[in-house]
């Protein structure tokens, strides 16, 4: 009897694990959940099938306080947080708030570059799980998301493309992205998150 409950016990607190993670669900993050000083740093690389370098460089964001509330800086810009919380409105976003594993939704973004070219992607999203991650920065909990659809611009270009996101509820945004559109594949990933104490 005493052997059953030991073996029964580790399976039961398993699949109570397994569950929970399944029934999890994200709320978009809000103004208090930020905080000065809070920074995130990724390292990105871009590459063609004939191993042509595009894109290699590092993105960093950090959180200060900017014209009396919060402010996150991107690159030389500062965009005030308040806009970055806001629920998007949209029938097509990137994320379909509240995140839970299994939701389906249809994400499409219209786009124009520096130099004048339009473009749009049209993608189906899933979520297909909630899991340990760990990327150069740590180990966290995150959603895998995967958007599948097109790319196309005003220049005659269009390429089918895979994107996977995953998204930490601790660090409120992405940990990892991969995407492969056409002939390039592109990866970013989390190397650095700091709070302050």
């Amino acid at each position: 009897m005493k052997i059953q409950i030991k073996i029964l016990l580790p399976i039961l607190l398993l699949s109570a694990c397994i569950n929970s993670s399944k029934s999890t669900i994200t709320k978009q993050p809000t103004l208090a959940d930020y905080s000065v000083g809070e920074k995130w740093v990724w390292k990105y690389k871009g590459v063609t099938t004939k191993g042509e370098v595009r894109s290699d460089g590092k993105d960093t964001r950090e959180i200060i306080s900017f014209k009396g509330s919060l402010g996150m800086t991107i690159g030389k810009d500062t965009i005030p947080v308040t806009e970055i919380v806001k629920p998007e409105e949209s029938e097509t976003p990137k994320y379909e708030w509240p995140l839970k594993v299994g939701k389906k939704w249809k994400y499409e973004n219209n786009w124009t570059s520096q130099d004048g070219t339009t473009g749009q992607q049209s993608q189906d999203a899933e979520i297909l799980s909630y899991e340990e991650q760990t990327v150069e920065a740590g180990t966290f909990m995150a959603y895998t998301i995967k958007y599948n659809g097109k790319t196309t611009n005003s220049r005659g270009y269009s390429a089918d493309e895979t994107e996977v996101w995953l998204y930490a509820p601790a660090v409120k945004t992405f940990i990892k992205l991969t995407q492969n559109q056409g002939d390039f594949h592109y990866v970013e990933e989390l190397i650095e998150y700091s709070k302050p104490d």
